[in-house]
């Protein structure tokens, strides 16, 4: 987000800062950018009871298109093209990637760019590794655990 400001040239001068009196001119306004950026960090999710469940041979399912950003809890690496995002409802959603982007770099977590609507969309959103790739999500899936 970029905010921008107009501000008289006096006020961004060191004379004026020091309080010395800067000789009378001609008022002029100068161009300040002030930025503000915020990123959002998942990091990986270990329970004592899933610490070994991969969720490989759980069933897709569709899923919606879009989630809020502010439901994720976690991340699971458990196939080579997706990683499994585990949500603070205990719900888990597969991120298929687009191809040619590995999982293997989500191992540490991933960091993302909150939208302004608040939501985590397929083909839209990009994810960012912690190691410095970055990925664009390609479908979500709903996992369902198999029925015994």
């Amino acid at each position: 987000m970029n905010l921008l400001a107009l501000v008289p040239v006096a006020m961004l001068s060191p004379l004026a800062a020091s309080g010395t009196a800067a000789p009378a001119q001609d008022p002029q306004l100068a161009q300040v950018i002030i930025e503000r950026r915020t990123v959002i960090r998942i990091t990986p999710h270990y329970e004592r009871s899933r610490a070994r469940d991969t969720f490989r041979d759980w069933r897709e399912k569709d899923a919606p298109k879009c989630f809020p950003t502010a439901v994720l809890g976690g991340v699971l690496v458990s196939k080579p093209d997706s990683i499994d995002l585990v949500l603070r409802t205990g719900q888990v959603i597969r991120a298929r990637l687009e191809k040619g982007c590995p999982s293997i770099d989500f191992y540490s977590g991933f960091y993302l760019q909150p939208t302004r609507d608040g939501r985590l969309c397929e083909d839209r959103d990009t994810i960012h590794s912690r190691t410095g790739g970055a990925c664009l999500i390609d479908k979500f899936r709903t996992l369902a655990p198999p029925k015994r």
